[in-house]
């Protein structure tokens, strides 16, 4: 059994492929591109094929089947990219990866306090030598509300690092986490959206979760709310949200990932002009802090993906059962 890595980075996954190929005996490939009508055949001869999110619609999935692929294995703990109808249609095994909770969950609360704290104006200013306190107030992270959506593995680790900062933590999510309940109080959506200063976002992107803070969400919040995102973002109406900033409904945003990131996050853009408004729109906002889907990137979570994707080829290959696999 051979695997294959697509979008692959040698200058920080190459050491760790290279560990878990010998120490598991298994041979490995890569190109630094991403699957397409191009690049399929790079494939052929490998029975796992590894990706992060990048393209993995319809013709996709059946062009790597068609070259031999058996296993999809994600070296990202979100697998939305992949066409999953089909690869089941084709009997394709899918995987995801898994690393600690606590390294996106505190690259959150890290983007909660720098929104309360308004320190994206205060290191802006500060570039050119404005040291003046006029506009550079903020808020303490003890003295607010903080309302969590999705109690999973890293929500739950956020509320449970929240805690130690003495501050009101509720929560939603259909399924209750007993956990959870330790930390935080389970409300409606309504109740957060209505007593929450900070709201976070913890949940895989799924069809019926598609755009769940839109304008009618927004209306329902404080005046002033701070938005962080370090999920998925189609989980957020991006232009809803702009909007809500320019009306001063959304105090501040923490956004580290955003719609239509394929292709662009990951990819040096220095000399090219971007396509996209919104994010010419949300970088412009002083209030605003971006960063491109990097709240995983340490050197645990990326030994830990790329791992996954040896481990999950392994058990897909001898029939075992994976904690990784994604039930199709």
């Amino acid at each position: 059994m051979k695997l294959f890595f697509y979008t692959f980075r040698t200058f920080d996954e190459k050491e760790f492929a290279d560990k878990y190929s010998k120490e598991y005996g298994i041979e490995y490939g890569y190109t630094d591109k991403a699957p397409s009508a191009e690049t399929i055949e790079l494939a052929r001869g490998y029975e796992a094929i590894s990706t992060d999110p990048c393209d993995m619609s319809e013709p996709m999935v059946r062009g790597l089947a068609a070259v031999g692929a058996k296993y999809l294995v994600c070296r990202s703990i979100g697998y939305d990219h992949i066409d999953l109808k089909v690869a089941k249609e084709l009997g394709l095994k899918v995987s995801h990866a898994s690393y600690p909770p606590s390294i996106v969950g505190n690259y959150a609360i890290m983007l909660m306090m720098m929104s309360l704290r308004k320190m994206n104006e205060i290191m802006g200013r500060a570039l050119v030598q404005d040291y003046s306190l006029p506009g550079k107030i903020g808020t303490d992270i003890s003295f607010v509300t903080i309302g969590i959506i999705g109690t999973g593995k890293i929500g739950t680790t956020v509320i449970k690092h929240l805690s130690g900062f003495g501050c009101r933590i509720l929560c939603y999510d259909p399924y209750q986490n007993e956990e959870a309940k330790k930390y935080a109080e389970y409300v409606d959506l309504d109740t957060l959206y209505k007593e929450s200063d900070v709201i976070s976002l913890h949940m895989n992107a799924t069809p019926e979760n598609y755009h769940l803070i839109n304008a009618e969400a927004f209306s329902k919040m404080k005046n002033g709310v701070i938005i962080i995102n370090t999920a998925r973002g189609s989980l957020i109406d991006t232009d809803a949200l702009i909007a809500a900033i320019v009306s001063k409904k959304v105090g501040a945003a923490g956004i580290d990932v955003i719609e239509e990131e394929n292709d662009l996050y990951y990819n040096n853009k220095v000399s090219d002009v971007i396509d996209n408004t919104q994010l010419a729109l949300l970088r412009s906002f002083p209030n605003v802090v971006i960063t491109p889907h990097t709240a995983f990137y340490t050197r645990n979570a990326v030994e830990n993906m790329v791992k996954s994707a040896f481990d999950a080829a392994i058990a897909f290959d001898k029939g075992e059962e994976t904690p990784y696999e994604v039930k199709l």
